[in-house]
């Protein structure tokens, strides 16, 4: 069983916020990244040690290094990326960012969106092994820059294997996306990647991140294959969308209607049983202590804990995502079990009313930074715990 390697870059719980692929798409003016010094900066006023951001390990492989790449919007209604098609040139903006975080302290976790590019080239993803080389690459070039001591962990592919992230795997059965991880086919793809990493990297951490609704448990995978768990967990996804199911929210990607349904309904619904809606993230919240327990595992969490798409518009009100968001972070600082929390997944410069609130960020990453851990995941007792 492998050790837990992201523990050993850190003595307690990090704040992590989410960037995805906008720290690099979002550098028009006003977009919020356009100045990385000033963003990260910020993000450290806030009290964020750590961030999570798209590494595009595709292009990197696929595509010499000065090359142009042209993105197509995967979504035209939110305000992660571009929502348009962009164009950005990966390196040197993938290594100058991260010498900008690792000259601050911050952590940076490397994920993967396989944003599709006007090529497509992510559909040349047709093994495990395919995307251990990708990622190997990647992490090859980081090496030679003298940069791996910043990276915390790997997140090979975000919330696999959802179609809009994973569109060259196909489960068994093919209708199994979101929240299909746990059959045997993505199973095998999981740990036979990660495998390949481990051999060519035994001193980084890596994993897989899993989005909303899943059964975690399914099929008794041994999930301590994982160096550490990445569930995205949301209150408004609990109970099988119910929240969204009574807001008449349907994640639409090119459409304004879904934000229509929520700036009538969202702030009503939650106000009627706000005490029933943060239980259900309880709910959540508790399931994931179990199985961390279990397997012996350190969480880390970097989408959550209220609602899954929102932004700044019109009669869309911030104060009770952040309510929810607060009582998400509140109980996985309890449970000691996370080393990573997020306050919500609009933790960036793009989302002003959310990011305006310097105070609540402080106040929450304090307490997240603060948080003692649970005896197994002591420096040296996880590796032990595994075989108690």
């Amino acid at each position: 069983m492998p050790t837990n390697l992201i523990l050993r870059k850190i003595t307690g719980p990090r704040a992590i916020a989410m960037w995805d692929f906008s720290w690099i798409e979002r550098r028009w003016p006003g977009a919020g990244y356009e100045d990385w010094d000033r963003a990260l900066d910020e993000l450290q006023e806030r009290g964020y040690d750590a961030v999570r951001i798209d590494a595009f390990p595709h292009l990197l492989a696929y595509g010499p290094a000065d090359k142009d790449w042209t993105l197509n919007a995967v979504w035209t209604v939110h305000d992660w990326g571009s929502p348009a098609p962009v164009k950005i040139r990966l390196l040197p903006a993938l290594t100058g960012f991260i010498r900008k975080c690792l000259d601050r302290g911050i952590l940076v976790s490397l994920s993967s969106w396989f944003r599709e590019d006007t090529g497509n080239v992510r559909r040349l993803i047709h093994t495990p092994a395919e995307m251990a080389r990708i990622w190997q690459i990647t992490l090859d070039h980081l090496a030679r820059e003298g940069l791996l001591e910043a990276i915390w962990f790997v997140d090979l592919c975000n919330e696999f294997p959802g179609p809009l992230w994973a569109p060259y795997f196909v489960n068994e059965p093919p209708e199994l996306g979101w929240g299909g991880w746990h059959t045997s086919r993505a199973w095998s793809w999981i740990t036979e990647s990660v495998s390949a990493l481990r051999r060519a990297y035994p001193d980084v951490a890596f994993t897989y991140s899993f989005n909303p609704g899943e059964e975690t448990l399914k099929g008794g995978q041994d999930l301590a294959t994982l160096d550490l768990l990445e569930p995205h967990l949301w209150m408004a996804a609990a109970n099988h969308n119910e929240f969204f199911k009574e807001v008449g929210y349907d994640f639409p990607l090119h459409e304004h209607h879904g934000y229509l349904a929520l700036q009538k309904n969202a702030l009503r619904v939650y106000r009627a049983r706000p005490d029933y809606w943060l239980a259900a993230l309880r709910g959540q919240i508790d399931e994931q202590v179990r199985i961390a327990r279990r397997f012996a595992r350190p969480l880390v969490t970097t989408e959550c804990w209220s609602i899954i798409d929102y932004k700044d518009w019109p009669d869309l009100d911030w104060g009770w995502v952040k309510e929810g968001c607060e009582h998400g972070v509140e109980l996985a600082v309890a449970s000691g079990v996370w080393v990573g929390i997020a306050t919500s997944n609009f933790c960036g410069p793009q989302f002003r009313g959310m990011w305006c609130d310097i105070a609540w960020h402080r106040r929450l990453t304090a307490a997240i930074k603060s948080a003692p851990l649970a005896s197994y995941l002591h420096a040296g007792s996880c590796s032990a715990a595994l075989h108690n």
